[in-house]
């Protein structure tokens, strides 16, 4: 076995398999391993035979773990490590679904929160006007293109019918999508069905509000009873629910019509999917980014009304800043994930992608609310206000907008194996670090202009910065809890059907995933108690946090639950400076000229609405929100 600990990380990794120490090392304790050996002949599905746990593996757990034991310490351990596996093992013959949550459900709020109540102002973003959206009727390319409330406005007075828009719709969809990889599910036949019995009710004065008769489509991680839901991932595509997620129950009974199930990237990460890469319609050599990828390419490309995404650390952040939408992570456990997939219990989000704030705002006001079974899902307040912009108190996050430097290689070059790499590789990686720095300098200009935007609305910015704290090394929940929610799959061996076979890939991650142990994973929920109470007093300070759309708030946010809203920031000019790579689908095809840029605007817990309100009224001032794509 191991004689020494003092070897590099690779050298380790690669003794630790030829020794049997496979995907369960848990550090200080080994719960269940996998010998290379056993696995050998073992078909698509089988599990691997363990082998018998020894105190030479107590000793690579240890290494593992960062402790020290003595020989003595092992020879103790050993019994109870082994009882330890005989229980697990009787976990897992339970075969637990994904819809199983743990007993522990995440709470965001700080101490002392006050849930906030009905505003005493509230009403509509905007008052539908009928002369705004009548010329949308004779123009099929702009009526695609049209937001919520225009074509709530042409249904509600019958001057265009769901049915007619459905089918504008569809054949959009059917006509890009070979360009675009955006459709997992054409829901034809079930469309038409809505929307023809929406036709009926608003003919009858039956008008349940205004997603009345809007098509829209769902992100492929939502149950729909009767058709397939395949998370984006090979060896799901057949994959069928008894019932409709709870976001397309509620959807379906306001009279919104179900066009697609969308792509995802591969049980939610990125733009790969079974299917291919989802692209950006503004570059369709670019892939959308993710996963909530197909749900913002649609939107974008005018083929839905509106979409539902998720969030988990970015994924509806990315596709919304890459394909030029709006999108609203909500405040975490505002909207119910009954019937959505399960990446990580303590910070999966679902919200809306559409192409204006109003919109969102919309779709919010239809999906939010407990249900009884998302145990995490508030019963909060989500009034819509009038109030002036000009009383909230609106922070930056001033280092954020700083002309960007080039920062020294991460820590990982000084690492063996990057000291291995060839001069070229070396000049390789180090021109994309200048380019990557070149974009985002370019970008900078559209940030900063959005701070001139807002002070000309009157807007009094106050300079505030993140609390000081290790975001990347808390994120690794998401990780461990992605990996028990997909632990069959990796265990059985399928994980390895997955397009994505990367070391940033799903199949690497929740191995990896498995030597973080429970001790490690409860410390670093204790640290987010820690960064609920550092976020609860920055927001004491203000009500509204501007900041790009990248950076360390997607993490800090993500993990104390606040909500973001996102929005086009405007296009890179002629002058913007190309992609670092432009093949094709390639990862680091990123930007360049004619593509949208975002910023984004952060608010308090369960105060969605009045976020909501302070970005319609920006969006309202800029307008890029009506800059589309010509496919």
């Amino acid at each position: 076995m191991l004689s020494s600990i003092h070897m590099n990380r690779r050298e380790f990794f690669e003794r630790c398999g030829a020794a049997g120490l496979g995907s369960t090392l848990l550090p200080g304790v080994v719960l269940g391993m996998q010998a290379s050996s056993a696995q050998t002949g073992t078909g698509e599905g089988e599990q691997a035979k363990l082998p018998p746990i020894t105190v030479e593996m107590l000793e690579a757990a240890a290494t593992v773990a960062g402790i020290t034991l003595t020989a003595e310490q092992r020879k103790m351990m050993l019994e109870g490590v082994r009882n330890n596996r005989e229980g697990l093992e009787a976990i897992r013959g339970m075969h637990l679904p994904n819809s199983v949550a743990p007993a522990v459900v995440f709470d965001p709020l700080p101490n002392g929160f006050q849930m906030p109540g009905p505003s005493a102002t509230t009403g509509k973003i905007r008052t539908f006007v009928l002369d705004d959206a009548r010329a949308l009727v004779q123009d099929e390319e702009k009526l695609a293109f049209a937001t919520v409330w225009q074509l709530a406005t042409l249904l509600k007075a019958r001057r265009i019918t769901s049915t007619d828009l459905t089918k504008l719709y569809l054949a959009r969809l059917k006509r890009y999508d070979p360009q675009l990889h955006f459709v997992i599910t054409l829901l034809e036949d079930r469309a038409l069905q809505h929307a023809a019995q929406a036709d009926r009710e608003i003919a009858a004065g039956n008008y349940k509000g205004p997603l009345h008769g809007i098509p829209w489509g769902a992100k492929d991680l939502l149950a729909v009873k009767g058709y397939p839901t395949t998370w984006g991932a090979a060896s799901y595509e057949q994959q069928h629910f008894d019932e409709d997620a709870e976001v397309v129950t509620r959807l379906d009974a306001a009279g919104a019509v179900l066009l697609a199930k969308l792509s995802l990237g591969a049980l939610a990460q990125g733009d790969l999917w079974f299917g291919g890469r989802t692209r950006n319609p503004w570059n369709p050599k670019q892939g959308s980014s993710g996963s909530s990828a197909g749900s913002a390419s649609a939107v974008s490309a005018g083929c839905v009304g509106f979409a539902i995404g998720s969030e988990t650390l970015g994924s509806i952040s990315s596709p919304c800043t890459r394909c030029g939408v709006t999108g609203l992570r909500p405040t975490f456990g505002f909207v119910p994930r009954t019937g959505a997939m399960a990446l990580s219990w303590s910070m999966d989000k679902l919200g809306p992608i559409a192409r204006s704030v109003e919109d969102a705002a919309l779709v919010m006001q239809v999906i939010h609310g407990p249900d009884g079974r998302d145990h995490a899902c508030r019963n909060a307040a989500f009034n819509v206000t009038s109030s002036d912009i000009k009383s909230l108190r609106v922070g930056f996050l001033e280092s954020a907008f700083d002309v960007p430097k080039l920062q020294p290689p991460a820590a990982d070059a000084a690492k063996p194996e990057a000291e291995a790499l060839s001069p070229e590789a070396r000049a390789k990686q180090q021109q994309q670090r200048e380019q990557g720095l070149a974009r985002r300098v370019y970008d900078n200009r559209y940030d900063r202009a959005a701070l001139q935007a807002l002070r000309g609305m009157g807007v009094n910015l106050i300079p505030v910065k993140l609390p000081e704290f290790p975001y990347g090394s808390v994120t690794p929940v998401l990780s461990v809890e992605a990996a028990a929610a997909f632990d069959e799959l990796t265990r059985s061996g399928r994980d390895k059907l997955l397009n994505g076979q990367q070391p940033y890939d799903w199949p690497n991650t929740f191995r990896t995933a498995r030597m973080y142990s429970g001790v490690d994973y409860v410390q670093a929920m204790r640290a987010r108690s820690v960064l609920i109470e550092k976020m609860a007093e920055l927001f004491r300070d203000v009500d509204v946090i501007v900041t790009p759309s990248g950076g360390a708030q997607l993490p800090a946010t993500n993990l104390s639950g606040h909500p973001a809203v996102i929005v086009p920031n405007g296009l890179r000019g002629a002058d913007a400076p190309a992609a670092p790579d432009i093949a094709e689908g390639a990862l680091a095809n990123v930007g360049g000229p004619g593509t949208p840029v975002s910023i984004t605007f952060l608010g308090r817990l369960y105060d969605d609405a009045r976020l909501l309100a302070f970005a319609s009224a920006y969006q309202q001032r800029t307008d890029f929100h009506l800059q589309h794509p010509k496919l």
